[in-house]
């Protein structure tokens, strides 16, 4: 590798093209094309069959025509997403929030490998505008880049990457499938709106009668320790991962030591009551630590009680949409009180077949995040190998 040093040559190489030499350098403009779309999404009749619509996130939908023939990239050019590449089907259309790239020389310029190209610029330093962010194809067409020489080798990179997106979107589209089957197992496992038992019940459990049904303040006390030296981890109450020291998520806020003094206690097994609570259900906290005294921290009264079983139970949508109807007329920034979520009842069934439930559902989670971890490793891959494949213009 340390031939390799200042050369313009990218650290891996395939090797029918070691010997080629190296790259040209070129800038933006004289590779990529620009056309602009006046396309307004409250303007079309939308379809769910016939030629795409590219938005900022995917496709919104299908229409009778389409604006471009063949294959070509978008980059949303303004508001949500800026700046995000994607590669766009033949045949389809833009909204006008978009901006079509096309290769101006398909013969030199292969299409795919300059997708992949442009998504190791750092389009970011172009991104302008304080109330709608906006990026222009005049802000970076003078933006220099490496080109290699043939564009075989352009061909193979871009068909490497490619071949990785392929096993990354086979991943995510298992990881949505287990998602979607987790979703219907738990409304089978647990009692939906009018029913005593779950849909789903364990057989040695069919025997057992109704699920018994109690008040929140039945099963939960409220808890507001705030004996601590400020010693303990700062938690972050989140919908996504409960609670959780804010370190682990770089949530980094700054608090005075005075205004620590006055955070409480949050034991391993208990839960939150938080701002989002009406959005996203109530957390869980596998962790130990203090929180903000805006939150609500609630412990189980019966020792036997699963907490996994109600870790579940709090965030099916049937608890959210109780927790919604109880609180009609609640805006954001808002908190759930102790007394609202204390009117609503609550599945309190047999210990043993509170485990069974929990340990069925906890069982698919570790699916589901072995899953994440396949495609969050795959991206890593991916990036390192961006970074092997494509050298950096000299400075």
């Amino acid at each position: 590798m340390n031939n390799q040093i200042n050369k313009l040559i990218p650290e891996f190489r395939f090797p029918e093209f070691v010997n080629e030499g190296e790259w040209v350098e070129d800038i933006i403009e004289n590779i990529v094309a620009s056309e602009s779309s006046s396309v307004a999404l409250n303007k079309l009749e939308l379809k769910n069959e016939g030629f795409p619509v590219y938005g900022a996130d995917s496709i919104v939908g299908y229409i009778n025509n389409y604006q471009h023939e063949n294959e070509y990239i978008s980059i949303v050019k303004d508001g949500s997403g800026v700046g995000r590449l994607n590669l766009c089907e033949s045949k389809s259309t833009i909204l006008g929030t978009l901006t079509a790239l096309k290769s101006k020389d398909n013969k030199k310029y292969n299409l795919n490998w300059i997708y992949y190209l442009l998504n190791t610029v750092d389009l970011k330093t172009y991104i302008k505008g304080s109330g709608i962010p906006h990026i222009y194809y005049s802000d970076y067409k003078k933006e220099k880049v490496l080109v290699p020489r043939k564009t075989t080798e352009q061909e193979k990179i871009a068909h490497c990457l490619s071949s990785l997106d392929e096993v990354m979107t086979a991943l995510s589209d298992k990881l949505e499938s287990l998602k979607t089957y987790k979703k219907g197992l738990m409304q089978n496992l647990f009692p939906q709106k009018g029913e005593k038992v779950p849909k789903l019940r364990y057989k040695e459990f069919e025997k057992n009668g109704d699920w018994e049904f109690l008040n929140g303040n039945e099963l939960f006390d409220t808890i507001s320790n705030k004996n601590h030296n400020s010693n303990l981890p700062i938690l972050a109450i989140t919908q996504e991962l409960g609670a959780i020291p804010r370190d682990l998520i770089n949530y980094n806020v700054v608090v005075t030591e005075k205004s620590v003094e006055s955070y409480k206690v949050i034991d391993i097994g208990d839960f939150i009551i938080s701002l989002r609570s009406f959005q996203g259900g109530i957390e869980y906290s596998n962790y130990k630590g203090i929180c903000s005294p805006a939150y609500i921290i609630l412990r189980k009264k019966n020792e036997y009680s699963e907490n996994e079983f109600y870790k579940h139970y709090f965030k099916t949508d049937l608890y959210i949409r109780n927790l919604n109807k109880n609180l009609e007329g609640l805006r954001d920034g808002k908190m759930v009180s102790y007394s609202q979520f204390s009117e609503i009842k609550i599945p309190n069934p047999n210990p043993k077949e509170q485990q069974k439930i929990a340990n069925t559902i906890s069982s698919l989670d570790e699916l589901i995040k072995e899953q994440v971890y396949k495609i969050e490793q795959l991206k890593l891959h991916k990036k390192g190998l961006m970074q092997g494949l494509f050298p950096k213009v000299k400075n």
